[in-house]
């Protein structure tokens, strides 16, 4: 006589994966509309190989704040130092497969760091290794050493400074490596959105994550109403009267593609960094960006709706970056 099994478990179980699967959709929706709205979700952050930033319109790689920083601040010594965009691309793939753009307090051996670097080897000291700026500097000092490096597969390149058990590996970040170089130095678009900062923005810290990356000539600091040093008024610059209490400003004082280069690189680098320094907007050449507003996106001047809260256009002088702390 043959058993007759009660169905009630098996319509549990399949009740149980319904209801799962129900409540998986439920909070992929969520976070979705979430990421859609005007300034809420998580922090988040996309490289677009194209200015617009626009969906479809290019190629585009998404990372969390702390990465985005990590590679803006590798981009940025690499554009500050005058090296070519092939460098730039070299320098984050390596640190794309070396510690997913994390500053890691840890790794194989006494390895450390965005880009594993060995204090046993000679890199530096740990308290050098894990400082960004440091670490990326040294790593573009060991491979303009390399002859002919920007003509190299990307691979012998890297391989060529790290020495890595697995030089292969390097090859599948190339393509990411790429999109994020062209955002920082080639005429793309980084992008981050979520909420605005919550706490007042530091001057002082903001402009020495500057001075330290891109030196201090044509930078200048003004406080509340446009009052340099705090002082009333503002001397030079052409620039009227704001209400934030104080802005970092960094203005080129030559022209040309390394002008270029570097005033969008430190756009790019201030939008990265707005989470931890408390920056509100960024203005760079006729375009701007402000934190929890529209996307987290750069918007274009008098591009319709392009107004931040007190109703100033988006957008600074041609050649000009200025960064605006919040209150």
């Amino acid at each position: 006589m043959s058993e007759i099994r009660d169905p009630r478990p098996r319509r549990r179980r399949l009740l149980r994966v319904v209801v799962g699967l129900l409540v998986l959709l439920s909070v992929i929706g969520y976070f979705a509309v979430q990421r859609a709205s005007v300034g809420g979700g998580a922090p988040f952050c996309v490289a677009s190989a194209d200015a617009s930033g626009r969906d479809g319109e290019s190629e585009k790689y998404e990372m969390s704040p702390e990465q985005a920083a990590n590679a803006a601040t590798i981009a940025a010594v690499g554009i500050a130092k005058g090296l070519p965009d092939r460098a730039v691309t070299i320098a984050l793939a390596t640190a794309m497969q070396e510690s997913a753009l994390r500053n890691l307090d840890h790794g194989d051996r006494d390895s450390l760091g965005l880009f594993q670097q060995r204090p046993s080897m000679g890199w530096g000291t740990p308290e050098q290794i894990t400082d960004p700026v440091y670490s990326a500097g040294i790593f573009y000092d060991h491979l303009v050493d390399v002859p002919g490096y920007s003509r190299l597969p990307l691979t012998v390149a890297a391989q060529k400074v790290q020495r890595s058990g697995y030089p292969q590996a390097y090859a599948k970040h190339e393509p990411d490596a790429t999109v994020l170089t062209a955002a920082f130095a080639a005429g793309g678009s980084l992008d981050c959105g979520g909420p605005a900062p919550t706490q007042p923005g530091d001057p002082e810290k903001v402009r020495e994550g500057l001075v330290r990356i891109f030196g201090k000539d044509g930078m200048h600091t003004f406080g509340p109403q446009g009052g340099q040093g705090g002082q009333a008024g503002r001397n030079g610059g052409g620039g009227r009267a704001v209400e934030e209490p104080e802005i970092t400003m960094v203005e080129k004082q030559e022209s040309g593609e390394a002008a270029i280069r570097r005033s969008r690189a430190m756009a790019h680098w201030a939008v990265a960094n707005s989470r931890e320094m408390g920056i509100a907007r960024v203005s760079y050449d006729l375009r701007g960006w402000v934190a929890g507003k529209d996307r987290g996106r750069w918007r274009d001047k008098g591009d319709a709706g392009a107004k931040n809260g007190d109703g100033d256009p988006y957008g600074a002088a041609p050649g000009e970056v200025r960064i605006f702390l919040a209150r």
